[in-house]
């Protein structure tokens, strides 16, 4: 009896090795490096907090001193009474850009899909660089101190930086196609965590002389990687004149049917493919869809509300966990910054082994239930780390593993099989407005995590912080049970197909 062409398992990676030319490397490499930079930025921002409060604020109390006159130019930097004051206001700094980059999660992928992709990515990076500029380094050297002009200026960097992920998804899910999209994906998502690493080296690198050189510095690399993408990037095979991946995929039975499972009902057959929302032998340029018609994708809005979820969590921990290591063990601000590191190498590592493995069974839910659900015991573990920095650090790369790989997973690979599936095949329009989708519901749940988290640290304290981030990951496995229910009927009849044929 013979396999029908859709249970053929074949190696993950034949359609990437076979069809992987110069120009897929230097768009990974692009694509990598220009969300690497915008992250930069925020990054940059976070580590030069201590410093911008200081400038706000009276370095000294001493009421002997006498009084320099006039005293408003002496003292137009003084914004805030106190520290602590400063520390609020910078904080809020972080929830205004966390909402105004979640609605303009929305808003950019379907411009992104109206617009040519490498303008509108050009356009956010340059655009954001200048308004980082303005921010950090142009008010310092004209001694322009105002809060409402701060929020005014963070409100629109966020808006611009939301160009980047949908288009950067977009770009890698039109030049990669399923077969090896898993490993792909997870190795290219490591961008945000080199990101921080790199606007951390630049910030400490020229601190010393001002936190306004930090951002300029931040802001002249970002200004300049806008520009060479917008010189260099290609945002689809049919620019050099290689075949999109929506006729390559025709011809490779393992990519075809590798989308199947993950969207498709069980009992589509050969014929039903031909018929999609843009007909992909349509000389025509396609039309990209509605905001709506997106969100009624099969599977769009379960993973959009499973990474509200999970991306609260993982947010949570990029910007608390060196406050609690500082805080509930007593280290030094330093030491915890550099021990945190360990997430972000723990979730780059996840995101790029729990793809492969999504690849060899051509299926992405199971895989990311199995590591959630080992996530739930990873946070129950380091919430009673002792006070051991070795140790603190493996669990820490452990519970990194399972919760940054699975985000990075929906974020990138995830997002762009929901982009590229059945009924829109043939046709790049959609992946950019479903990446927003996905990642703007994150943002938003990110954005209402930071005030709970502080909440509930402050009332309950933070072994309570850990019983909610259990609570988000087990409901980030609940959204996606339709779909692993679903994923794993389709491996369970794979099988018995092929036990039938043998």
């Amino acid at each position: 009896m013979a396999v029908p062409g859709s249970l053929r398992r074949q190696p993950a990676n034949r359609g990437l090795v076979s069809h992987c030319t110069h120009h897929h490397i230097v768009v990974f490499l692009l694509t990598f490096f220009s969300y690497s930079l915008l992250h930069a930025s925020r990054k940059t921002f976070s580590n030069v907090k201590v410093s911008i409060s200081s400038q706000w604020t009276p370095s000294c109390l001493n009421s002997t001193a006498p009084e320099l006159q006039p005293y408003e130019l002496w003292n137009s930097s003084h914004l805030f009474p106190s520290a602590e004051e400063a520390t609020l206001f910078l904080g809020t700094l972080d929830t205004i850009f966390l909402f105004s980059y979640a609605v303009g999660l929305f808003v950019s992928g379907i411009v992104g899909d109206r617009l040519n992709l490498r303008w509108v990515l050009s356009f956010g990076m340059c655009s954001s660089a200048l308004v980082v500029f303005s921010f950090g380094t142009l008010t310092e050297w004209l001694h322009f101190y105002n809060k409402w002009f701060y929020c005014c200026l963070w409100v629109v960097n966020g808006l611009l930086q939301s160009t980047g992920w949908p288009c950067v998804v977009a770009v890698m899910g039109n030049w990669f196609g399923k077969a090896g999209r898993g490993f792909v994906f997870g190795l290219w998502s490591a961008c945000a965590s080199v990101g921080n690493i790199l606007g951390a080296f630049l910030a400490s690198c020229v601190l010393k002389y001002g936190y306004e050189y930090a951002f300029l510095v931040t802001a002249s690399v970002q200004f300049a990687g806008g520009v060479i993408v917008f010189f260099g990037l290609l945002t689809s095979p049919k620019e050099v004149g290689l075949p999109e991946l929506g006729a390559d995929e025709d011809e490779v039975s393992v990519e075809e049917d590798a989308n199947r499972p993950l969207m498709g009902s069980d009992d589509v057959d050969d014929d039903d493919r031909n018929y999609s929302i843009q007909a992909a032998d349509n000389d025509e340029e396609p039309k990209a869809i509605g905001f709506f018609q997106a969100c009624c994708l099969p599977g769009v809005v379960l993973y959009s509300l499973a990474y509200a979820c999970l991306k609260l969590v993982n947010y949570s921990f990029f910007f608390w966990l060196p406050f609690y290591l500082s805080n509930n063990f007593g280290w030094k601000e330093a030491e915890a910054d550099q021990l945190s590191i360990w997430y972000d190498v723990g979730g780059i590592i996840g995101g790029t082994i729990q793809g492969l493995i999504s690849d060899v069974l051509q299926k992405r839910a199971p895989v990311l239930a199995v590591s959630l659900l080992f996530a739930v015991g990873s946070l129950f573990g380091y919430s009673r780390s002792p006070n051991s920095k070795p140790i603190n650090a493996v669990i820490m790369a452990i519970t990194g593993f399972f919760i940054g790989g699975p985000s990075n997973m929906i974020s990138s690979a995830i997002s762009a099989d929901l982009g590229r599936q059945d009924v829109v095949k043939g046709s790049s329009e959609a992946l950019a407005t479903v990446t927003g989708i996905v990642d703007g519901t994150g943002s938003i749940g990110a954005a209402v995590g930071q005030y709970l988290v502080s909440l509930i640290q402050e009332n309950l304290g933070w072994m309570w912080v850990f019983y909610f981030f259990i609570l988000m990951t087990s409901s980030t496995i609940l959204f996606i049970s339709p779909l692993i229910v679903r994923e794993m009927r389709m491996l369970l009849h794979e099988r018995r197909l092929r036990m039938l044929a043998e």
